[in-house]
């Protein structure tokens, strides 16, 4: 079997155990992880951050985009432009996300553009990942290419229930130095103090 029928098969696996999730759970393992952040120095320091906007199985990101755009931060949020490429755009307002590729809500095509190297902090999805934060995503590719480039903190959120120590894994794929959990924050990984 190819590294890329064991990312398929395992992406399988894992919708499987997403579905067998308790609503319940879901929502509190959100919350939890959304509290987690909020308490990260390196966000709470950040000027500019980027971060995705949860789909329905996705970790639920509102808190945290609420947040950047209470405490005056810059938030910019992925917009997808082709297939694999996705561009930072700024937004200044929940209400400006509209559904767009996926479902998912994006920003208007007209939001302004944010270069990465603006970034001081990343928050990206994961379809499920190990505590190294090497990430098993949706296949797509964007945030590997946005990986290879970008230099700043960067976070992994996943529920600890879909994490997976073994994560097959292709040259291209780029693992992220924290990974957090509702069990709180995973460095290289081991367990971090938080705040």
């Amino acid at each position: 079997m190819t590294k890329a029928e064991d990312k398929q098969r395992l992406r399988r696996v894992i919708r499987e155990l997403e579905r067998q999730l308790s609503p319940r759970y879901k929502e509190a393992s959100s919350r939890a992880i959304a509290a987690h952040l909020l308490a990260m120095p390196e966000y709470q320091a950040a000027g500019t951050v980027f971060c995705f906007v949860g789909s329905e199985r996705e970790i639920d990101t509102r808190p945290i985009l609420e947040d950047a755009l209470a405490a005056g931060k810059w938030l910019c949020v992925p917009l997808c432009t082709g297939p694999g490429i996705m561009e930072l755009r700024q937004v200044t307002a929940l209400d400006q996300l509209v559904p767009g590729a996926y479902g998912i809500p994006e920003p208007p095509a007209a939001a302004p553009e944010v270069d990465m190297d603006e970034v001081d902090f990343a928050v990206l999805p994961c379809v499920a990942c190990n505590h190294l934060g090497q990430r098993l995503g949706r296949g797509g590719g964007y945030y590997d290419r946005f990986l290879s480039g970008y230099r700043g903190g960067t976070v992994l959120l996943c529920r600890e229930k879909l994490i997976r120590e073994e994560i097959p894994l292709e040259p291209w794929d780029m693992p992220v130095p924290w990974v957090l959990t509702e069990r709180g924050l995973y460095e290289d990984g081991i367990p971090a103090r938080l705040g």
